[in-house]
């Protein structure tokens, strides 16, 4: 079955998204090796799975120690995730790229508009100062599309950054900051702005540079500090080709083609229903080259309306360079 980026990264249906949802699935289940293998050792027979409901999710863990790949092609490139020193770094290689440039457009357009409409600014130093990460490749084009004169990276140029703000409140421009959250508290420690339509999206942690803030106190600190009723976030990792993003107080909303579901903490394969806390489990049908059916190391909570909290990490997971926030 010829499945093509045009076909799943839209406006699925319930219905749509359980048709693509399942032959991906047996696709990956014959196709990524890994994958073939995990399925077998939990006893599935991947015939016999009809329901999207009743895929079995990979440990996200595995794209630190394994190659996950469903394609013969070769990797056009490979991106890795952040990490102190000494953490092993997951690897997600990437073997068409259409499929997550599609999907961060679709979604950015979907939940923003136009980037060309906007001002895009990225203060993003500790994914600049590393290779292979997937958020910048995504800023890289969305600062393209932008094609505003002022769009671009601020590494440690805060007095720039300031100046560019306060032009852009003046011209009355549509303008989204791109953040690590170490970095926008540093930068608003400095220069407070007073800035209220602008959007700030908090991308990352502290990056062992700060002491973890809940969530709570943390957006009411950048609330403050930029001027700002709410605080923006985006949803993402290394180890998935899709993004969710919150407009606020911390719920996230997917894209159609990405869907949130919730595991035992206890039984990795039993669902928890929505209203409760469980693992994060993610399917992210971008991911076809690789695998889409991910057990993150995230809690969470799961609303009726597919929109979601994250609530924490498991213990002794690693810090990981996506919004991670201890509630």
């Amino acid at each position: 079955m010829n499945i093509s980026p045009e076909l799943v990264l839209t406006d699925l249906d319930a219905a749509a998204f359980e048709t693509q949802c399942l032959a991906i699935f047996r696709r990956q289940a014959s196709g990524c090796a890994v994958y073939r293998e995990y399925i077998s050792h939990l006893g599935i027979n991947p015939a016999a799975i009809v329901r999207s409901d009743d895929i079995p999710f990979l440990p996200i863990g595995f794209f630190k120690t394994h190659e996950i790949k469903s394609a013969d092609a070769a990797a056009a490139i490979v991106f890795t995730s952040s990490g102190t020193t000494g953490m092993v770094q997951s690897r997600h290689p990437v073997t068409d790229l259409s499929w997550y440039k599609q999907s961060y457009l679709q979604a950015f357009r979907r939940f923003y508009g136009d980037p060309g409409d906007f001002c895009i600014l990225a203060l993003l130093p500790a994914y600049l100062e590393r290779e292979g990460s997937s958020l910048i490749y995504m800023a890289d084009d969305l600062l393209k599309k932008s094609r505003h004169p002022l769009s671009g990276y601020f590494l440690h140029n805060h007095t720039e950054l300031a100046a560019a703000l306060q032009e852009l409140k003046l011209s009355g421009q549509k303008t989204i900051l791109l953040g690590v959250t170490y970095a926008l508290l540093d930068f608003i420690e400095i220069y407070p702005t007073d800035f209220p339509d602008l959007i700030v999206m908090e991308t990352g942690g502290m990056k062992g540079r700060r002491k973890e803030m809940v969530r709570e106190e943390l957006h009411e600190t950048l609330c403050a500090g930029f001027g700002v009723q709410e605080i923006h976030s985006e949803y993402g990792m290394t180890e998935l080709l899709s993004q969710a993003y919150s407009p606020g107080q911390g719920r996230f909303f997917c894209p159609p083609w990405m869907k949130i579901r919730l595991r035992d903490t206890n039984d990795p394969l039993s669902p928890v229903q929505s209203g409760k806390t469980g693992g994060i489990n993610v399917i992210d049908l971008a991911n076809i080259n690789s695998c889409s059916f991910i057990a993150t190391q995230d809690l969470g909570r799961l609303y009726p309306d597919g929109s979601f909290e994250v609530l924490g990490r498991f213990d002794h997971a690693d810090i990981r360079g996506c919004n991670l926030l201890v509630q």
